[in-house]
Protein backbone atom coordinates (compact mmCIF):
# COMPACT_ATOMS: atom_id res chain seq x y z
CA UNK A 1 0.00 0.00 0.00
CA UNK A 2 0.86 3.65 -0.49
CA UNK A 3 3.20 4.94 2.35
CA UNK A 4 0.86 8.39 2.10
CA UNK A 5 -1.95 6.14 1.84
CA UNK A 6 -1.20 4.11 4.80
CA UNK A 7 -0.40 7.31 7.26
CA UNK A 8 -3.56 8.43 6.32
CA UNK A 9 -5.55 5.25 7.32
CA UNK A 10 -4.06 5.54 10.16
CA UNK A 11 -5.22 8.89 11.03
CA UNK A 12 -9.16 7.37 10.63
CA UNK A 13 -10.92 7.53 13.63
CA UNK A 14 -12.27 3.79 14.71
CA UNK A 15 -15.62 4.44 12.80
CA UNK A 16 -13.53 5.91 9.42
CA UNK A 17 -11.63 2.45 9.59
CA UNK A 18 -15.01 0.43 10.23
CA UNK A 19 -16.55 2.42 7.26
CA UNK A 20 -13.75 2.12 4.89
CA UNK A 21 -13.09 -1.72 5.87
CA UNK A 22 -16.73 -2.31 4.98
CA UNK A 23 -16.71 -0.34 1.51
CA UNK A 24 -13.22 -2.85 0.78
CA UNK A 25 -15.43 -5.51 1.81
CA UNK A 26 -17.98 -4.75 -0.80
CA UNK A 27 -15.41 -4.18 -3.54
CA UNK A 28 -14.19 -7.77 -2.65
CA UNK A 29 -18.10 -9.18 -2.66
CA UNK A 30 -18.43 -7.53 -6.27
CA UNK A 31 -15.31 -8.41 -8.03
CA UNK A 32 -16.09 -12.31 -6.69
CA UNK A 33 -19.58 -11.62 -8.09
CA UNK A 34 -18.77 -10.65 -11.20
CA UNK A 35 -16.04 -13.45 -11.38
CA UNK A 36 -18.61 -16.20 -10.74
CA UNK A 37 -21.40 -14.46 -13.52
CA UNK A 38 -18.56 -14.76 -16.08
CA UNK A 39 -16.80 -17.66 -15.18
CA UNK A 40 -18.25 -21.08 -14.42
CA UNK A 41 -15.15 -22.63 -12.62
CA UNK A 42 -14.95 -19.47 -10.24
CA UNK A 43 -18.98 -20.04 -10.01
CA UNK A 44 -18.26 -23.85 -8.83
CA UNK A 45 -15.36 -22.96 -6.25
CA UNK A 46 -17.14 -20.27 -4.80
CA UNK A 47 -20.81 -22.70 -4.28
CA UNK A 48 -18.80 -26.13 -3.89
CA UNK A 49 -15.54 -25.57 -1.14
CA UNK A 50 -14.45 -29.27 -1.19
CA UNK A 51 -13.99 -29.20 -5.23
CA UNK A 52 -11.20 -31.15 -6.32
CA UNK A 53 -9.97 -29.43 -9.66
CA UNK A 54 -9.13 -31.14 -12.80
CA UNK A 55 -7.95 -30.58 -16.40
CA UNK A 56 -11.08 -32.14 -17.92
CA UNK A 57 -13.35 -30.00 -15.61
CA UNK A 58 -12.01 -26.56 -17.55
CA UNK A 59 -12.49 -28.52 -20.99
CA UNK A 60 -15.99 -28.44 -19.67
CA UNK A 61 -16.34 -24.87 -17.80
CA UNK A 62 -14.78 -23.93 -21.27
CA UNK A 63 -17.56 -25.73 -22.75
CA UNK A 64 -20.44 -24.54 -20.97
CA UNK A 65 -19.53 -20.87 -20.70
CA UNK A 66 -19.79 -21.10 -25.10
CA UNK A 67 -22.53 -22.29 -24.13
CA UNK A 68 -23.97 -19.76 -21.83
CA UNK A 69 -22.76 -17.29 -24.77
CA UNK A 70 -24.76 -18.69 -27.52
CA UNK A 71 -21.62 -19.70 -29.18
CA UNK A 72 -22.21 -23.04 -28.79
CA UNK A 73 -25.67 -24.95 -29.72
CA UNK A 74 -24.81 -28.56 -29.70
CA UNK A 75 -22.68 -30.03 -26.61
CA UNK A 76 -22.26 -34.21 -25.91
CA UNK A 77 -20.16 -34.63 -22.73
CA UNK A 78 -18.72 -38.75 -23.10
CA UNK A 79 -16.95 -39.67 -19.56
CA UNK A 80 -17.06 -42.92 -17.32
CA UNK A 81 -19.18 -43.16 -14.74
CA UNK A 82 -17.20 -40.76 -11.48
CA UNK A 83 -15.94 -37.78 -13.45
CA UNK A 84 -18.34 -35.42 -12.08
CA UNK A 85 -20.45 -34.49 -15.51
CA UNK A 86 -23.57 -34.79 -13.63
CA UNK A 87 -22.48 -32.22 -10.66
CA UNK A 88 -21.21 -30.03 -13.41
CA UNK A 89 -24.12 -30.65 -16.71
CA UNK A 90 -27.38 -31.36 -14.24
CA UNK A 91 -26.48 -29.64 -10.87
CA UNK A 92 -24.29 -26.71 -11.35
CA UNK A 93 -24.64 -25.41 -14.87
CA UNK A 94 -28.36 -25.40 -14.47
CA UNK A 95 -27.93 -22.68 -11.23
CA UNK A 96 -25.38 -20.61 -13.21
CA UNK A 97 -27.55 -20.65 -16.18
CA UNK A 98 -30.61 -18.85 -14.51
CA UNK A 99 -28.24 -17.16 -12.14
CA UNK A 100 -27.11 -14.94 -15.47
CA UNK A 101 -30.28 -15.34 -17.35
CA UNK A 102 -33.07 -15.83 -14.74
CA UNK A 103 -36.10 -15.21 -17.21
CA UNK A 104 -34.68 -18.71 -19.44
CA UNK A 105 -36.34 -22.27 -19.29
CA UNK A 106 -34.63 -25.40 -18.62
CA UNK A 107 -35.62 -28.89 -19.19
CA UNK A 108 -33.66 -31.57 -17.46
CA UNK A 109 -34.31 -35.21 -18.57
CA UNK A 110 -32.93 -38.23 -16.96
CA UNK A 111 -33.25 -42.21 -17.90
CA UNK A 112 -35.92 -42.03 -14.88
CA UNK A 113 -37.95 -39.33 -13.47
CA UNK A 114 -36.42 -39.88 -9.80
CA UNK A 115 -33.28 -38.85 -10.86
CA UNK A 116 -34.54 -35.93 -13.02
CA UNK A 117 -36.53 -34.89 -9.88
CA UNK A 118 -33.52 -35.26 -7.86
CA UNK A 119 -31.47 -32.73 -9.76
CA UNK A 120 -34.02 -30.50 -9.79
CA UNK A 121 -33.94 -30.57 -6.31
CA UNK A 122 -30.07 -29.88 -5.74
CA UNK A 123 -30.67 -26.95 -8.13
CA UNK A 124 -33.39 -25.38 -6.57
CA UNK A 125 -32.05 -25.95 -2.99
CA UNK A 126 -28.51 -23.96 -4.92
CA UNK A 127 -30.85 -20.93 -5.93
CA UNK A 128 -32.53 -20.76 -2.38
CA UNK A 129 -29.40 -20.72 -1.02
CA UNK A 130 -27.21 -17.91 0.69
CA UNK A 131 -23.96 -18.63 -0.95
CA UNK A 132 -25.90 -18.71 -4.14
CA UNK A 133 -27.97 -15.28 -3.14
CA UNK A 134 -24.40 -13.88 -2.71
CA UNK A 135 -23.54 -14.48 -5.73
CA UNK A 136 -26.81 -14.02 -7.81
CA UNK A 137 -28.57 -11.37 -5.33
CA UNK A 138 -31.39 -10.46 -7.63
CA UNK A 139 -32.58 -13.89 -8.56
CA UNK A 140 -34.54 -16.12 -6.14
CA UNK A 141 -37.70 -18.57 -6.18
CA UNK A 142 -41.19 -17.58 -6.99
CA UNK A 143 -42.73 -18.23 -3.64
CA UNK A 144 -45.81 -20.01 -5.15
CA UNK A 145 -43.74 -22.23 -7.68
CA UNK A 146 -41.18 -24.36 -5.32
CA UNK A 147 -41.74 -28.30 -6.38
CA UNK A 148 -38.72 -30.22 -7.00
CA UNK A 149 -39.30 -30.98 -10.33
CA UNK A 150 -40.91 -27.70 -11.63
CA UNK A 151 -39.94 -24.08 -10.30
CA UNK A 152 -40.05 -20.66 -11.14
CA UNK A 153 -37.65 -17.79 -10.37
CA UNK A 154 -38.65 -14.85 -9.68
CA UNK A 155 -37.89 -13.40 -12.73
CA UNK A 156 -40.35 -15.51 -14.99
CA UNK A 157 -37.61 -18.52 -15.48
CA UNK A 158 -38.65 -21.77 -15.63
CA UNK A 159 -37.04 -25.53 -14.52
CA UNK A 160 -38.85 -28.57 -16.00
CA UNK A 161 -37.54 -31.81 -14.81
CA UNK A 162 -38.62 -35.37 -16.56
CA UNK A 163 -37.86 -39.18 -16.52
CA UNK A 164 -37.96 -40.88 -20.23
CA UNK A 165 -41.64 -41.72 -21.16
CA UNK A 166 -43.08 -38.59 -19.41
CA UNK A 167 -45.36 -35.63 -20.70
CA UNK A 168 -43.39 -32.81 -22.36
CA UNK A 169 -45.50 -32.04 -25.11
CA UNK A 170 -45.87 -28.22 -25.77
CA UNK A 171 -43.09 -27.42 -23.15
CA UNK A 172 -40.27 -25.17 -24.50
CA UNK A 173 -37.20 -24.61 -23.36
CA UNK A 174 -33.76 -22.43 -23.73
CA UNK A 175 -31.43 -24.91 -22.28
CA UNK A 176 -31.90 -28.83 -22.81
CA UNK A 177 -29.96 -31.05 -20.82
CA UNK A 178 -30.09 -35.12 -21.42
CA UNK A 179 -28.18 -37.42 -19.12
CA UNK A 180 -28.36 -40.82 -20.64
CA UNK A 181 -25.79 -43.72 -18.42
CA UNK A 182 -25.86 -46.51 -21.64
CA UNK A 183 -23.93 -49.22 -22.85
CA UNK A 184 -21.85 -49.63 -26.18
CA UNK A 185 -24.33 -52.04 -27.59
CA UNK A 186 -27.19 -49.68 -27.16
CA UNK A 187 -25.60 -46.07 -27.65
CA UNK A 188 -27.17 -46.13 -31.37
CA UNK A 189 -30.83 -47.07 -29.99
CA UNK A 190 -31.09 -44.93 -26.64
CA UNK A 191 -29.62 -41.75 -28.92
CA UNK A 192 -32.16 -42.29 -31.75
CA UNK A 193 -34.74 -42.45 -28.47
CA UNK A 194 -33.44 -38.77 -27.67
CA UNK A 195 -33.71 -37.00 -31.42
CA UNK A 196 -36.08 -34.88 -28.88
CA UNK A 197 -37.85 -32.95 -31.84
CA UNK A 198 -38.64 -35.86 -33.11
CA UNK A 199 -39.90 -38.12 -30.60
CA UNK A 200 -40.40 -35.34 -26.98
CA UNK A 201 -42.70 -32.92 -28.28
CA UNK A 202 -40.19 -30.36 -26.72
CA UNK A 203 -40.14 -26.96 -28.63
CA UNK A 204 -36.72 -26.32 -29.52
CA UNK A 205 -36.49 -22.79 -31.31
CA UNK A 206 -33.04 -23.86 -33.66
CA UNK A 207 -31.68 -20.20 -32.82
CA UNK A 208 -31.54 -19.73 -29.20
CA UNK A 209 -31.76 -23.35 -27.74
CA UNK A 210 -28.60 -24.91 -26.07
CA UNK A 211 -28.57 -28.69 -26.15
CA UNK A 212 -26.35 -30.70 -23.56
CA UNK A 213 -25.96 -34.28 -23.74
CA UNK A 214 -24.55 -35.87 -21.14
CA UNK A 215 -23.47 -39.94 -22.00
CA UNK A 216 -21.96 -41.85 -19.67
CA UNK A 217 -20.29 -45.20 -21.25
CA UNK A 218 -20.28 -48.60 -18.75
Amino acid sequence: MNKNLLSKVKNLSPVQKQELLSLLEELEAAKSREKCHDGFMEFVSEMWSAFIHGHHHEIMADAFERVAKGDLKRLIINMPPRHTKSEFASYLLPAWFLGKYPDKKIIQTAHTAELAVGFGRKVRNLVNSADYKAIFPDVSLQSDSKAAGRWNTNQGGDYFAIGVGGAVTGKGADLLSLMIPIQNKRVQALISTYSIEHTSGIHLDRDSVYNLMVLSLW
